[in-house]
């Protein structure tokens, strides 16, 4: 199999698990390269084996699709035309003429340096949270929806009894319903979003029926658990001591400012919040990728503008998994087809093709709806802590535009040090942007994560020794 051309998919999520089945399937050799210990990304995140979940599927609504792509990339791996290399965490993809050397530290210590040679690489790098604070938000309790989700998928374990789901997005539901079933008594969901904004996409929301049945269901399964759904509100402050005992909610009004006298204040011990998501696109940028906003731009066959690199999935914009099953098939078969020297034909994936259309639009109308409050900023206090790596606060962030002239994110974050620390503005840089009162811009970094100096020098050195393939 070794005179196969070559693929390296980064994220084996649904994009990038679709991609290697397609690709494996139509004549390439593909190596699947992720962090997680185990393929599946965030959406078919399972308990760990040594859990012994006897049910994992009761925590999806998509089990059948994850156990066909499962078999599917079992199946070529056994065959020798794929390779699924887990623990890998890649900081760099460098790029050759006609060739590719993916770079990725190896581990939970992240400190064992290795290199994956490839004809062309296809990146399946996911998305991450938006994480906008309020005073409160880092007492202990008080998590991300998706970070609620991921230790209720893979640990089986919940932060808390009582609960309140926040923010506003489709992502919401599916928390606020897996934790009631779970056991935790969820006192509200509370969602930003105006019902109003609905009725005004009836036509694009309309043309996903599966998607308003799956809707419907987590409606029935909140009544079922009696939670009780605030919209059109936000949480204003979270209260504790020693971790989070009870968070404030107050109401919107048409404009997205809080309504006077609407607060009410709501006992719990956990915060699941979250506020959309945004694109993964490290990687993308360091190899020289158009982005439109946050978006890598791919074509119709899901190519990039650099020659031999493919996107698909959540990098590409946010849409959710069918959406990313649909980028990554076509991404899969339109590489496997260039990288075997033959334009491919887009009938073999018109099915795809159309689904993609149809699931972007959707996306594109749950994005107009699902907006966090314009005004949020507002309920920001001086003191509160906006960069938790670095510790600087909104006022810090405030004086640097006010006195200093910071009108961006980076001048701001050189004045303040606001997303200089571990996770380089992953966090902080939707907030900082808000408070700054500009456009949230990709950050342009050298590697997509940090890096031993040991390694850097090793790879200086003797730049491809180790890990070869």
């Amino acid at each position: 199999m070794t005179d196969r051309p070559h693929l390296a998919v980064i994220g084996a999520g649904p994009a990038g698990l679709a991609a290697t089945v397609a690709a494996a399937a139509h004549g390439v050799r593909v190596t699947l390269l992720d962090s997680a210990a185990q393929a599946g990304g965030q959406f078919y995140r399972r308990p760990a084996a040594e859990l012994r979940a006897h049910r994992p599927q009761a925590l999806h609504h998509d089990w059948r699709t994850w156990e066909r792509l499962r078999d599917g990339l079992d199946t070529h791996v056994k065959a020798g035309t794929a390779r699924h290399l887990t623990d890998h965490h890649i900081w760099f993809v460098e790029r050759h003429p006609g060739r590719f050397t993916v770079h990725a530290l190896l581990g939970p210590e992240q400190e064992d340096p290795v290199a994956v040679h490839a004809d062309a690489v296809l990146l399946a790098t996911g998305g991450y949270e938006k994480v906008l604070p309020f005073p409160g938000w880092t007492l202990p309790g008080v998590v991300t929806a998706g970070g609620a989700q991921a230790m209720l998928k893979g640990t089986l374990a919940v932060s808390g009894r009582i609960a309140v789901v926040a923010g506003t997005g489709p992502l919401l539901l599916p928390v606020a319903t897996g934790l009631a079933a779970a056991g935790v008594e969820v006192a509200a969901l509370v969602e930003s979003a105006d019902p109003k904004a609905f009725v005004r996409r009836t036509l694009a929301l309309a043309a996903q029926p599966g998607k308003l049945a799956e809707g419907a269901r987590y409606a029935a399964q909140l009544a079922r658990h009696r939670v009780r759904t605030l919209a059109r509100h936000t949480v204003v402050e979270g209260h504790g001591t020693e971790r989070l005992e009870a968070v404030t909610v107050a109401a919107l009004d048409g404009a997205g400012h809080i309504r006077p006298g609407t607060g009410r204040r709501i006992p719990c011990d956990t915060l699941a919040v979250g506020h959309g998501m945004l694109p993964h696109t490290d990687l993308a940028e360091t190899l020289g990728c158009r982005l439109d906003a946050m978006d890598v731009h791919v074509d119709d066959e899901q190519r990039t503008d650099v020659s031999g690199v493919w996107a698909a999935g959540e990098t590409t914009g946010i849409g959710g998994s069918a959406l990313a099953l649909a980028e990554g098939h076509i991404a899969g078969r339109s590489a496997a087809a260039r990288l075997r020297g033959r334009a491919p034909d887009p009938r073999e994936w018109a099915a795809a093709a159309r689904t993609r259309t149809r699931l972007r639009e959707f996306a594109a109308a749950l994005d107009s709806v699902y907006a966090p409050p314009a005004h949020w900023t507002e309920q920001v206090t001086d003191d509160t802590v906006v960069c938790r790596c670095e510790e600087v606060t909104a006022g810090a962030v405030r004086e640097a535009v006010a006195e200093l002239g910071a009108g961006d994110v980076r001048t701001a974050k050189l004045l303040t040090r606001a997303g200089m620390g571990w996770c380089q503005g992953r966090m902080c840089a939707p907030a900082v942007a808000g408070l700054a009162g500009c456009e949230l811009t990709p950050s342009r970094r050298p590697f997509a994560r940090p890096v031993p100096l040991g390694v850097l020098a090793h790879e200086h050195t003797h730049p491809t020794e180790r890990g070869s393939s």
